[in-house]
């Protein structure tokens, strides 16, 4: 069987794999070589896509059409892959998460996230340090912001980009990972466009902040003004403040 590296020195190769990695980490070992790694891992037979359906957030063909423009994954021990393409459709790497038949994350020992390069560089068997480079998840739909001339929406967590993309397909819907994530260099790719960042709320308002600075630290280098919504800040009730709502909470709920 020919091997092909996943190593490059420091860095991560990210776009094929070993077949032997391939099945541990996905369970098909007739996967054939030299595909992407998000090719044979699509699927919407997770907790995940299947929550979102039984859930109500999304009906079944919206469930669908938004696994196939995210390029959801499954990896062998059940959880979600949350795949990170950057716009030139370079897998940076895949986040795998778990969730609950109720469509909260799966927090019981076992389940934490935890990220594709970590699970090939275990099986690999590689000692090195990994130079990762990680983009927005949803950063591949960039092209459609040419040709549509689409404004581009960024979230905290991959389930809400997922959930609307298909409530307001008006935007470009991508997320940065986590309240923490958003950093100027992530935002960069988007310099050309129109950008409007959803923050999660909170009862003191640490979130919007936060990413009001980031905006503002990355408006630099961007052509239009970044704008940073105020929905949540200005419309939750403080019993939502408290629970650290998100834009799909505020609107599904």
């Amino acid at each position: 069987m020919k091997q092909v590296s996943i190593f490059q020195g420091n860095s991560l190769t990210p776009i094929y794999a070993p077949l032997y990695i391939w099945g541990a980490i996905y369970g098909d070992d007739d996967s054939p070589e030299h595909l992407p790694l998000w090719y044979s891992s699509f699927s919407t037979e997770t907790t995940f896509c299947k929550a979102l359906v039984n859930c109500n957030y999304l009906s079944y063909e919206q469930m669908v059409h938004a696994a196939q423009r995210f390029h959801l994954g499954k990896s062998r021990d059940g959880g979600v892959i949350f795949w990170q393409l950057d716009e030139h459709g370079v897998t940076r790497d895949g986040k795998i998460m778990f969730y609950r038949d109720d469509c909260h994350r799966d927090k019981s020992p076992g389940k934490h996230p935890t990220w594709v390069s970590a699970r090939l560089k275990v099986w690999s068997g590689y000692n090195g340090e990994l130079n990762v480079q990680r983009c927005l998840f949803g950063l591949h739909q960039l092209p459609l912001a040419y040709l549509r001339h689409k404004p581009v929406a960024v979230v905290e967590s991959e389930k809400t980009a997922v959930i609307m993309s298909q409530r307001r397909p008006e935007y470009l819907w991508m997320a940065c990972g986590g309240l923490s994530m958003l950093q100027p260099h992530l935002l960069k790719p988007l310099r050309e466009q129109k950008v409007i960042l959803f923050p999660d709320t909170d009862p003191d308002g640490k979130t919007f902040q936060r990413w009001s600075e980031v905006a503002a630290e990355a408006q630099k280098e961007f052509i239009y003004p970044i704008y940073v919504s105020r929905l949540l800040e200005d419309h939750a009730t403080p019993e939502q403040k408290q629970q650290k709502i998100d834009i799909v909470d505020f609107i599904c709920h």
